[in-house]
């Protein structure tokens, strides 16, 4: 990291540590680095793993196994299109009865300590707002919402799931595990059971996740908003992201580039690990209600 701006004397810790518990030392310093509060969050699939909503990158990624839908794929494809939704109908319980779990608690403990103020999160789940957070800002979107590509109308996906079920009364094949995208797995001999509805505001247009599909490009206002967060905050915290993909990556090098100090917590390498001050390589689900001890108590 470079000597551009004032760091606040926090110790860098570049080595990862032993996965089953942080160093003290460097829980030291993430303490340090938080306990001076205004500390921005940002996110990432990492931190609902222990919610049972898999992550993409991490050793059991589903990048591994799956191919997730991209943008591109969804607006021309119908009958990709319609493979998702099919699968999405059958993922989505899944996701909406995910609760969330140490890790997302203790970030709106320390919201509530005064201590971390705006939360940037590239998840779509919806937990850190269930958790109780505050000031969530969802930079990829929410999975929890639909939006018609002919009318624009935005409606709660609750509504759509019934609409849904009451077309396809038997369709509903069990499924072990959904992808972090809410959708899951299904043989391709099944998806001609399924049947799709249209928008109910204007009965025309195909439906979409309000997310952010792989190969689209984020709204500039929610990201100027995000980069606004970072450039106002004291420092940056970033949780259960490996940070491969410039959507995240970026406000860690807008940090960096204003002296911004920034501290991480992961299992695993990423890709910001040279560019932060303090690295912590242990399970969030432990590191994180250790922090609020620390600092909140």
């Amino acid at each position: 990291m470079d000597d551009e701006g004032d760091h606040g004397g926090v110790t860098a810790v570049p080595t990862a540590v032993d996965p089953a518990a942080a160093d003290p030392g460097t829980l030291d310093a993430l303490a340090g680095l938080v306990g001076d509060g205004n500390t921005v969050v940002l996110s990432g699939a990492g931190l609902s793993t222990d919610s049972g909503i898999p992550d993409y990158r991490g050793a059991t990624g589903s990048l591994r196994r799956h191919t997730p839908m991209t943008y591109q794929t969804f607006l021309r494809d119908p009958r990709g299109r319609h493979r998702y939704w099919a699968r999405s109908f059958v993922g989505w319980p899944q996701i909406r009865e995910a609760r969330p779990n140490a890790g997302h608690a203790a970030v709106a403990d320390l919201q509530r300590a005064g201590l971390v103020g705006g939360v940037i999160t590239q998840n779509v789940d919806g937990l850190h707002q269930a958790a109780g957070a505050r000031d969530v800002l969802e930079l990829h979107g929410g999975l929890d919402r639909t939006v018609c590509l002919a009318c624009g109308d935005v409606a709660d996906r609750g509504q759509l799931h019934e609409r849904l079920r009451a077309v396809n009364p038997h369709f509903g094949p069990h499924v072990d595990e959904v992808n972090p995208d809410g959708d899951a797995e299904l043989p391709d001999e099944l998806l001609d059971g399924f049947v799709m509805v249209d928008c109910a505001a204007c009965g025309r247009g195909p439906l979409k996740p309000d997310v952010v599909f792989f190969g689209e490009t984020v709204p500039r206002d929610r990201v100027d908003t995000c980069f606004a967060m970072v450039e106002q905050a004291g420092s940056l915290l970033v949780l259960g992201s490996s940070l491969t993909v410039m959507s995240g990556y970026r406000f860690v090098l807008r940090a960096e580039k204003l002296g911004i100090p920034v501290g991480l917590v992961n299992l695993g390498p990423t890709r910001g690990d040279a560019k932060v001050d303090v690295r912590v390589d242990a399970p969030l689900g432990t590191v994180l209600p250790d922090l609020v001890r620390r600092v909140a108590a």
